[in-house]
């Protein structure tokens, strides 16, 4: 902690970048490296590396929790709080109003269009973020058995996210725990995903708009795009909270929003019970990664060196990359207009092929599919 940097920088630096975080984790990252670690020297820089590396190994979004470490560094658990709702909460604000546009009862047609466009073109960003993901978490898988294993996992995260839905927070601890075993490392004495009994509970819509937020939140491996196949079955085919479409569009949403992309269950939470419900599913997806740092902050050095959770995370890990590419076969099948297809088309080149960014590709597909249907495209 730093005595000479006053809350009030923290407030406006943070809040800063969270206006400016377009482009999720990566862009994130680079702007909290280069205010803590190249221009204030609050930060060393293996320190700043470091707490990357301890963020990943945690479940939830990892862009958030190093926002909220950095403050937690800078100006203690009163920092921690502030810098990271000021990450967390520009972002919320606007997504919120872009819910209340797309989702309202009666949009205008270039509304319903553009969100027909950047929805088509969500199956693509959801196959490049997890391709993405596939380098890293190869290299370190080693040895052959562990590299057949880690196959495994990804194809059964795949599998799992095209068909079971909500379930699939199980597979990824069940990969973890098989991992934990085939390393012959103890488990832990806690089973590392908590609370998986109140999947049943009813209890009206706030308490599963809260189930739902706290799966992302707390029991998600492997970046913001895991959260996808997390909500999609319950948002779409378990509560009806919203229609496939919709659901498109608020992934689109979280994708071109400022800030950490699992804002998208804010939109969830709109859909489900209005304002009070967004606020809501974003309080309960950010708790955990506050929790995580004001509790286990200065624990950092000994979680990257635990032999539990790497084993555990070298499981669930690749599980995760497969979710994120099987999301996008229930995204695809989405899709009702035959120019959609030709947009994902497009899209999956501009990603894949000419590895441009998703916020563009996202925005030109909207931009795309209002021409489209205000031409005289169909528009379901």
């Amino acid at each position: 902690m730093r005595d000479d940097v006053g809350l009030a920088t923290v407030l406006r630096e943070w809040g800063r970048i969270g206006c400016l975080g377009f482009g999720g984790p990566p862009a994130h990252i680079a702007l909290l490296r280069r205010l803590c670690v190249e221009d204030r020297r609050w930060i060393g820089a293996q320190e700043f590396e470091d707490a990357i590396a301890a963020c990943n190994l945690l479940p939830g979004p990892a862009s958030t929790q190093l926002a909220i470490f950095c403050a937690w560094r800078v100006r203690g658990r009163l920092g921690a709080l502030v810098g990271g709702a000021a990450f967390i909460v520009p972002g919320l604000i606007v997504i919120l109003a872009l819910a209340v546009l797309f989702l309202h009862g009666n949009p205008p047609t270039w509304v319903k269009a553009a969100g027909a466009g950047a929805g088509a073109a969500v199956a693509a960003v959801a196959v490049q973020a997890g391709v993405s993901l596939i380098p890293a978490g190869w290299r370190r898988a080693p040895q052959q058995s562990s590299r057949v294993r880690w196959i495994l996992y990804l194809l059964a995260g795949t599998v799992a996210a095209a068909t079971i839905g909500p379930w699939l927070v199980l597979l990824l601890v069940v990969a973890g725990i098989v991992e934990l075993l085939a390393q012959r490392v103890p488990a832990p004495r806690r089973p590392p995903a908590p609370a998986l009994a109140m999947t049943g509970l009813g209890g009206g819509v706030l308490l599963p708009v809260a189930w739902v937020a706290l799966k992302v939140g707390a029991l998600s491996y492997g970046g913001g795009f895991v959260i996808i196949p997390l909500m999609r079955a319950d948002a779409v085919d378990n509560y009806h909270w919203m229609t496939g479409a919709q659901f498109l569009n608020a992934v689109a949403l979280g994708q071109i929003t400022p800030g950490p992309v699992v804002q998208t269950v804010a939109v969830v939470g709109y859909a489900a019970a209005g304002l009070g419900g967004g606020v809501l599913a974003s309080i309960v997806a950010f708790s955990p990664s506050f929790a995580f740092i004001l509790l286990g902050a200065h624990r950092f050095d000994r979680l990257r060196g635990n032999r539990a959770v790497r084993a555990f995370l070298d499981g669930a890990a690749p599980a995760a990359v497969g979710a994120i590419l099987g999301s996008a076969i229930p995204l695809a099948l989405t899709l009702t207009q035959t120019w959609q297809w030709f947009v994902l088309a497009a899209a999956a080149v501009l990603l894949l092929a000419l590895r441009r960014g998703p916020v563009l590709t996202l925005l030109g597909a909207a931009a795309a599919g209002t021409v489209i249907v205000l031409s005289g495209g169909p528009l379901g």
